[in-house]
This record gives C-alpha cells, structure tokens and sequence, in this order.
C-alpha cells in the first residue's frame, strides 16, 4: 500500500502535533477533514480522519461504535477516553497540537502523502520538492528553515529543536508572529528589502521579544514576488557559506512554485528526457519552453560521480551551490551519477574554477569526495544528451585522483580505456603469448610479466626501471631476455613494444 506511516507524518508535521498515541507504524494513503455530523455513518473512507470540533465524548463514544473506523484520528482532544477508544478500536491516534489551524494542517498533510505517491511511482523523484529543500538548507546552511509563500504562509520547514523560538513555533502552527516583532520587522526595512531585491537579509535577535536571529531571503522571479525562505540560528551559529546556500534555495523555490507544487514530479520527467534518460528523441524546443530555458545558445553539462557510488543523498546540496551559480542550472541524477546543466554559463574558466571549487568544498565540508568531468561548449539543449554521454565516457575512463577534467584534457586515457573495452570483448585479439609469460611466472615463481612491464613503463631505461623494482641492472636483463625467449617477442622492436603494452593493459584490468 502505497501511503507513509503515522510515525513518518509526525515527525515530518513538526511541533503542529504533540505526540503519536500508538500506531506510530499504520500506513496511511488518504485524508479528510470530519466535523461531528460526519461521524455518522460509513463516514468519508479516509485512511487519516482530521477531526475539527469533535469533543473528546464524541469521539470516545465514535470510536466505540460500529462501522467503518480510519486508520488513524488526528484529534486536539486526545483525553484518556479517547485514547482507550483508539486501542480498544485499533485507531492509531495522533495529538495535535491545541493552537494549530486545521486549515494549514490538512495542506500539510496532504502534501506529505502527495510526496509519498509520487516517490512510489518514481523513486528517482525524491527530494524535488520544498519539504526536502527545506531540509537541505537547514543542514547546509545551520538552523531551522521555513518556506513561505507570498501572504507569508508556510509552505515547508525543517525540523526544529528546543533551541526554536516562539516566532517560528507560531508559524509552522499556521499563526501569525507576534504584532510587536511584526511591526520591528517592517520598521527594520526587512519586508521592502525582500521584495525589491535577491540579497540575503540579516535579522538580529530581539531579546526582549525572545526571538533569535534570523537570515531570509525573497523567493522572486523578477518582477514577482513568490515568498521567502527563512533560517532561525539554533544552539550553534551558521555556517560559512549560508548565504551562498539560500540564494541557491531561493532560486530552486522560484521554479518550484512556479511549476505546480502539486506536480514537481513532471519537472524530473522532462529534466531527464533532457539528459537522454527515457528513451526516444528529445525535442528540445518544447522542453526548453516547458523548462523556462533558453533552446538556443551554448551551455556547458557537468558529470558527477562519487568516490563511494551513489550521488544521490548529495543531489539537493548539489542543486544548492548550482543554482546560487546559475538561477537557471539544472540537476538530476540517472544511476549512480549526478548531472549539472548550466545554460548561457559566461566561460569555459569560469565553469571550471567553479566546478573545482565545489569539488573541493564537498571533500573539506561534507567528507565527500566527487569527481567531475565537464563538455563544453554544448551548442544548444537538442545535444544535452550527448554531452552527458562525453562526460561519461570521461567518468569510466580516468583515474580517481583526477578530480575535474575535460574529454580535451583526458583524451589518451579515455581513448586507450575505450580500446581496452574493444580488446576485452574480443577474444580473438588477444595475445597467445602473454597468457603463456604469464603461466610461466605463475609454474616457476618469477615475475617476467611485472618486469616486462616496468621496463616498458620507463621507456627502455633499464637502471630506471631496475631501480623501481629494487634488483641489479644485469637481473632486469636476464629477465628481459627470458620473457623474449619465452613468447618470442622482440623489446626493440616498436610494433611488439606497441602490442606488449596494450596486452599487458588488458592483462591487469582483468586482474584487477
């Protein structure tokens, strides 16, 4: 059953509830809002009843009733009879909180299930929507966040601590702050900098309100004003690049309320057929307007892939750093790798210097170490696709010490890589005679193979590669000539060296 559990919902419902009253593992897929004369009946069918002016009578006397029961009551009146109603009903009950609204409970709810089914379609959907943005500006940027819309409504907010002030409990109950701490706000100038402009706003703790400091930033897309997403400073201060990490937030709101909150899931769709995903050819016009994109004019495609695999939990801080980079940069992440599109990026220095940056910061902050490969330019949107396919040819082909490369700067290795994966698949290429240097290190305990290779690794030098492999000069020779006498091979001969090499490649990526 697709749905999330009880448990799930309050915590992702914060301080609106107080607590889970058993049946913290009862799934649940619908909701409804059941007034006292809807509790007559079958009643809606709802896995989740929201019950609004029901007093704790009715309820315990509902509960003991027959008929059809919910899965689960959210109930502000959750008394002893309630409770003993709900276990001998089988109910999971939930206790909501007494000051929140059930007008900004149930859109909540809602879109926590709504979250749910779109994951169980589509698990490559996850974290496109405010909630999990919410959250990945509160641990990258230190604190306690809250997306408002327009009207100063709550949309999303991360979860708080006991370091949250009144001020941010109120708001995530649907109420309104405090008039005083309102009107310091508007006298602050704190309202008309946000609408008028993309600066990061620094609001000071008020202690004789008992609020904490606060940075917010407006949600625009220029001239309109979409809302504000705002951090509270808990117990620890914020960290370094907080403000870089809100005006990326800000900028992924944007398009996110912009496109349909209801439906965040048609924007991965299309960002992957973008990308080459789904199959099919892309046409790129429709899908540049669908994106609010530009189809014409150069863009640059960044591939990213971790040292552990899987790029996914790192997806929205990714998503983050990019956008404060470009408003309009893209992410999505097709197996175990991430891809950026950066539209009308300025140049190919630019991209790299913020690329390398970014693949530093994660090491040094997030204990995380990605490799990149970029393509640029990429002419237009309808050739995305095959620049995700260059970026990866440059991920399979190049060594993890290489952290940020091009196909340009890595040519020989990703061309030798993709002749390597020609030579393994074919078997008729390979050479008889390495096998048999190979069997007869393994009958008489030598290592022709290691020294041939060494030797040629040092281009011939025999002290150098004597050396490297701690023996006398003359040892290296008798080895040397061993293995020549052994597959018949001639070291001074360049069309041998050539083939040595390639078999002895071949040899050690089957080994491992």
């Amino acid at each position: 059953m697709a749905g999330v559990t009880v448990g799930e919902l309050v915590r992702a419902l914060d301080s609106t509830v107080l607590e889970a009253l058993g049946g913290v593992e009862v799934t649940v897929a619908s909701v409804a809002l059941v007034e006292a004369a809807d509790l007559v009946g079958d009643g809606s069918g709802a896995d989740l009843h929201l019950h609004v002016g029901v007093s704790a009578e009715q309820t315990a006397r509902w509960l003991a009733g027959a008929g059809h029961r919910p899965r689960a009551v959210m109930t502000k009146v959750a008394a002893e009879p309630v409770r003993a109603a709900a276990r001998d009903a089988g109910v999971a009950l939930v206790a909501v909180h007494p000051q929140a609204r059930w007008d900004h409970l149930l859109p909540m709810v809602q879109g926590v299930l709504d979250r749910s089914r779109r994951r169980a379609c589509d698990p490559e959907l996850a974290g496109t929507d405010l909630f999990d943005l919410a959250q990945a500006v509160a641990r990258d940027a230190g604190g306690m966040v809250s997306i408002e819309d327009a009207q100063s409504r709550v949309l999303a907010y991360s979860a708080s601590d006991d370091s949250a002030d009144e001020l941010r409990t109120l708001s995530i109950l649907g109420r309104q702050g405090p008039p005083d701490y309102l009107r310091a706000l508007r006298d602050w100038g704190v309202f008309d900098r946000l609408r008028s402009g993309d600066e990061v706003v620094d609001v000071p703790a008020h202690d004789r309100l008992g609020t904490r400091r606060r940075l917010v930033v407006s949600i625009r897309q220029p001239p309109t004003y979409l809302g504000s997403i705002w951090v509270q400073q808990g117990d620890k201060p914020f960290t370094a690049e907080a403000e870089e990490v809100l005006r990326g937030a800000a900028a992924i709101a944007a398009r996110t309320i912009l496109r349909d909150l209801e439906a965040p899931s048609t924007e991965a769709v299309l960002i992957q057929r973008l990308f080459g995903a789904r199959g099919g050819g892309v046409d790129a016009p429709s899908l540049a307007g669908a994106l609010n994109l530009p189809h014409t004019g150069r863009a640059a495609v960044v591939g990213f892939a971790a040292e552990t695999p899987g790029v996914a939990p790192v997806r929205n801080t990714l998503r983050l750093l990019a956008s404060a980079f470009r408003r309009d940069s893209l992410v999505t992440v097709i197996g175990d790798r991430a891809y950026l599109l950066l539209p009308g990026y300025t140049t190919a220095e630019a991209v790299t210097a913020w690329t390398r940056h970014l693949v530093d910061e994660f090491e040094s902050t997030r204990a995380t170490r990605l490799r990149a490969a970029i393509a640029l330019p990429v002419p237009d949107l309808a050739h995305v696709a095959t620049a995700r396919t260059e970026v990866d040819r440059v991920l399979d082909a190049t060594p993890a010490h290489t952290r940020v490369t091009t196909l340009a700067e890595s040519r020989t290795a990703v061309l030798l890589g993709e002749i390597l994966d020609l030579l393994a698949t074919r078997p008729d290429l390979h050479d008889p005679r390495l096998t048999t240097l190979a069997a007869y290190d393994r009958d008489h305990a030598t290592d022709l193979v290691h020294s041939t290779h060494t030797h040629l690794t040092h281009h011939g030098d025999t002290r150098a590669a004597a050396t490297d492999l701690t023996v006398h000069p003359n040892t290296l020779r008798y080895r040397l000539r061993r293995a020549e006498q052994i597959t018949g091979l001639t070291l001074a001969d360049p069309g041998d060296r050539l083939l040595l090499e390639l078999q002895l490649a071949l040899l050690g990526r089957a080994r491992g």
